[in-house]
């Protein structure tokens, strides 16, 4: 391990209870019910839905109406903490990262699109995920990006894409803060030669496991990141909590990052 990145274990798979950055906080109905992503700047907000909050996959055979309930409580949480933008989108296992400023108000969802980013003040930013990894990525100065890192995600550097969109807005990634929230562990997610591969980039002679965190954490690193934390929860370990496409679920979690109002 590089001794420039400092790496620290987020044990989140049991506890729903906020950190210094959630602390005293009013959280709303669905904000209460999901886990806080650790060690945010000052102003930056962060979570990870868990399954006790409910789906927020519109592509389930679930009612869309019971869906979009929660989406809207979601969007009643953010707007009692002063966030009044909310995006996301469809996403695709890509690459592309979006970039939001102000001008809007409430939900947008956009199509194509796998990460986020923002400056704006009163935004918030979603991805969604059930296996892959919600990557949170915060700046000290105010600026926040969001990813959605499956295997074909990490493998075409999503998280390369995010850090060198803020790196463009001045926000180097070296000050920033990167958190690989609840996903698949590498015990679980056996995949075959062609996928180890792709994201590996060494050669596979058959069907091996693939930790993706393992491998997005050292593309941070790589990266110049210097402040990486990784949660312990996996989705198909810890199924009762989280939402895992590999253990027959279709709901959908979320991974959240905001930036708050001054």
């Amino acid at each position: 391990m590089p001794g420039n990145a400092a790496v620290n274990a987020a044990g989140n798979a049991g506890n729903a209870t906020g950190g210094p950055a959630t602390t005293g906080l009013p959280l709303g109905p669905v904000l209460s019910l999901c886990e806080p992503v650790p060690d945010l700047p000052e102003g930056v907000l962060g979570w990870t839905t868990t399954r006790a909050a409910g789906s927020f996959g519109l592509s389930s055979n679930e009612p869309v109406a019971e869906v979009m309930v929660r989406w809207d409580a979601l969007q009643a949480d953010f707007q009692a903490l002063g966030i009044e933008r909310l995006a996301s989108a469809h996403q695709v296992h890509g690459a592309e990262v979006a970039s939001h400023g102000g001008g809007w108000r409430g939900w947008l969802r956009l199509r194509g699109v796998d990460g986020h980013v923002t400056t704006t003040p009163g935004t918030a930013l979603a991805v969604t995920v059930a296996d892959c990894t919600p990557v949170a990525v915060a700046h000290p100065g105010g600026a926040v990006a969001v990813l959605h890192a499956g295997w074909r995600g990490t493998a075409a550097g999503i998280l390369r894409v995010g850090l060198a969109e803020l790196a463009q807005r001045g926000f180097a990634a070296a000050d920033c803060r990167v958190h690989l929230g609840p996903s698949i562990c590498g015990r679980c997610y056996e995949v075959g030669p062609e996928v180890l591969e792709a994201v590996t980039g060494r050669p596979a002679a058959g069907k091996g496991c693939l930790d993706v965190r393992a491998t997005l954490l050292e593309q941070a690193r790589a990266l110049g990141v210097r402040a990486i934390t990784v949660d312990e929860g996996c989705t198909r370990c810890h199924q009762a909590r989280y939402f895992s496409h590999r253990g027959g679920d279709a709901g959908r979690l979320l991974g959240l990052v905001a930036l708050r109002s001054a």
